[in-house]
């Protein structure tokens, strides 16, 4: 069984067991039989891994079943946080799948698939796998195999080498897994460092016991808020549930905004490769496009989402990409993203400058910003429309990635999310008044019929 509405832009989410499951064991076996037609992979290899969400490992073998039903070898893998899966594809060059729901609550599972070397899948190729799941492929003559590959230590190694970790004085970094995947990758990469780790909800537990895993929801953030000013910490982590996203927490407990780790990242990313190109996404402040003209970069904008950022990476062949909802992509790691190697270039800039982190963020250009606000709207694309209308004559329209308005000192961007029934506002301008009433003004708009 599977439901339509699972079928995403970019990959699979939805609900599993409960009274209304959107897919089950037998969805999973036909997705896995169209993702082995679609990519043509009767004789070859691929890889999986899965995150620790209930019914994971149940799904990802009904899923390999079903490949090898078209004559797809399984390489598992196993647990995985997201970028250990996109690790796997670019060390073994072969094409990707990832058992996850990232940051949906816990009776979702979902499935993420990638290129071989981590590159993203193309619509056209979304479309085919969509397509053929509702199909009912013959078996090939000659099923597929199937075999374990354990890539843990290969993956801590690999981000080691992509960070200068030499000369850094001792911190003390509070890590809150949030029962995700990043309490199975934390003590192989930090574990071998000098830092002291508070870790925080490190037990693998699908079911999120102690908060969603959700960073983006300030509540979310809290729990390592709190840890940081008791133990006096230099730093805190906060990872999603496939620990492909990382949050900062500067040492007062304050959040330090995606766009400014982005920024500071890109700047000694430049001073490694200069005159490089730098991604970000249609919502990332503008500071960063500052910071990356005056270290001499370049930016390239791409719409939200993390197939459309690796693709612009790729053609670009840009050295680094941020997203504001704390993605971050590096061309070492294949241009995909990276929660991890993200939290190690930040720990390394924070010892060897030998000030504190609000310090660091503090040195950037600041702007104002109202961060995400979702809204469950009837019609999302009339909501949009009407947004548009009101701001009419204000400042520049663009509709390349939902509506964007940006006036000389402001932006406000209304666009519906890629894995969730929402709409999404973000609005950025120079001080926080302006910004609350640009925020206020687009939302009795966009919640006028709520």
């Amino acid at each position: 069984m599977i439901q339509p509405q699972v079928f995403k832009a970019n990959d699979i989410r939805g609900l599993v067991g409960g009274g209304s499951p959107e897919w089950d064991l037998d969805g999973a076996r036909a997705i896995g039989a169209a993702f082995a037609a679609a990519f043509e992979l009767n004789g070859h290899e691929f890889v999986m891994g899965r995150d620790m969400r209930a019914g994971g490992r149940e799904l990802s073998l009904a899923f390999a079943e079903g490949a090898r039903s078209q004559g797809a070898s399984v390489v598992d893998v196993g647990l995985a946080s997201t970028d250990g899966l996109w690790f796997a594809s670019g060390h073994t060059h072969l094409p990707g799948v990832q058992f996850t729901a990232s940051h949906n609550p816990a009776g979702y599972n979902g499935v993420k698939f990638c290129l071989p070397d981590a590159a993203p899948i193309t619509p056209e190729l979304m479309a085919r796998i969509t397509e053929l799941s509702y199909v009912e492929l013959p078996p090939v003559a000659a099923p597929g195999g199937y075999r374990e590959l354990d890539v843990l230590g290969a993956y801590a190694a690999h981000l080691h080498a992509l960070v200068d970790l030499s000369g850094m004085r001792r911190l003390t970094v509070v890590v809150d897994a949030g029962n995700g995947m990043a309490g199975f990758t934390t003590p192989a990469v930090l574990g071998p460092l000098d830092v002291e780790v508070v870790g925080l909800f490190m037990e693998l537990d699908g079911t999120f016991p102690n908060h969603p895993p959700n960073p983006l929801e300030p509540e979310n953030l809290v729990d390592a808020q709190r840890a940081v000013r008791e133990r006096g910490a230099d730093l805190g982590l906060v990872f999603d549930g496939d620990a492909d996203r990382c949050f900062i927490i500067d040492e007062h407990g304050d959040v330090v905004s995606p766009s400014v780790v982005t920024a500071l990242i890109a700047r000694a990313e430049l001073a490694r490769g200069p005159g490089g190109t730098i991604v970000v996404n249609t919502i990332t402040s503008r500071a960063v496009g500052e910071v990356v003209e005056a270290a001499g970069g370049t930016v390239a904008v791409s719409a939200v989402g993390h197939t459309r950022m690796k693709a612009l990476m790729a053609s670009h062949h840009a050295v680094f990409g941020g997203e504001h909802s704390a993605h971050y992509y590096f061309r070492e790691f294949w241009g995909a993203d990276t929660g991890m190697l993200a939290g190690l270039h930040v720990l390394a800039l924070l010892a060897r400058s030998g000030r504190p982190m609000s310090e660091l963020a503090a040195d950037l250009p600041r702007y104002a910003a109202s961060g995400e606000i979702n809204s469950t709207v009837a019609d999302p694309k009339a909501a949009m429309a009407e947004v548009a209308a009101a701001f009419e004559g204000r400042g520049t329209t663009s509709w390349v990635d939902g509506l964007l308005i940006s006036g000389a000192d402001w932006w406000l961007s209304v666009r519906e999310s890629n894995t969730e029934p929402l709409l999404r506002l973000n609005v950025e301008a120079r001080d926080d008044a302006r910004v609350a009433a640009l925020r206020d003004e687009a939302l009795a708009i966009i919640r006028k019929d709520s």
